[in-house]
């Protein structure tokens, strides 16, 4: 199973989410690009919170000085972004693939996020809580079925909304795999908990 981990804008918990899923499966994890915090990027992030022994990380085909849309990043150290050299990792497990802010996200001058997802990819929707969120989330949503690219399901991140939760839900009739409360902190004892809250979920899709 490949699962690519999208938003529906930037820090929203992807990476939160990502963690929870790559434990869940004990799945492989790939970041294709990173932009800034080199130091502490994404993948170092899910190293510290995964419990399992099973889980690989493989590296970023780019990783971007700045803290910023890859295309700037990528124009500031001097390269252009290229996704025919975003190979995919081999693996025989099952691979979580980590996006980067939503899908319109710039790579270059032609390509964004949403044209890293390939056929055999499920997308997970990362959904955050805000004023404004039903209206980015069902465009993404509807972004992604334009281009009939399959939807594995979504993931709210906040305390239960139940208003703007039913919305996304009976518009889109999308599988609910969890949702992510608001935590005072994560660790991996607590990414561990939802890993095994979501797990049945995860395994259907």
């Amino acid at each position: 199973m490949k699962l690519f981990i999208t938003g529906i804008g930037t820090d929203v918990g992807k990476t939160i989410a990502s963690a929870i899923i790559t434990e869940a499966l004990e799945a492989d994890y790939w970041k294709p690009i990173q932009a800034g915090d080199l130091e502490d990027s994404d993948t170092h992030k899910i190293q510290k919170y995964i419990s399992n022994s099973k889980t690989v990380f493989h590296k970023n085909s780019y990783a971007l000085n700045t803290p910023a849309s890859p295309h700037f990043a990528a124009d500031l150290d001097n390269v252009t972004i290229d996704i025919e050299k975003i190979q995919e990792p081999k693996t025989k497990n099952s691979l979580v693939i980590e996006g980067a802010g939503g899908l319109f996200v710039p790579l270059n001058k032609k390509d964004t996020i949403i044209d890293l997802i390939k056929k055999e990819h499920k997308v997970i929707v990362i959904s955050l809580h805000y004023l404004g969120s039903i209206n980015h989330t069902l465009l993404t949503i509807e972004a992604l079925q334009n281009r009939n690219i399959k939807i594995a399901g979504i993931i709210f991140n906040g305390d239960e909304n139940k208003a703007t939760e039913e919305i996304i839900l009976s518009k889109t009739n999308l599988n609910l795999i969890g949702r992510i409360e608001d935590e005072p902190y994560f660790d991996r004892n607590v990414i561990k908990y939802y890993a095994d809250k979501f797990r049945e979920n995860l395994l259907k899709l």
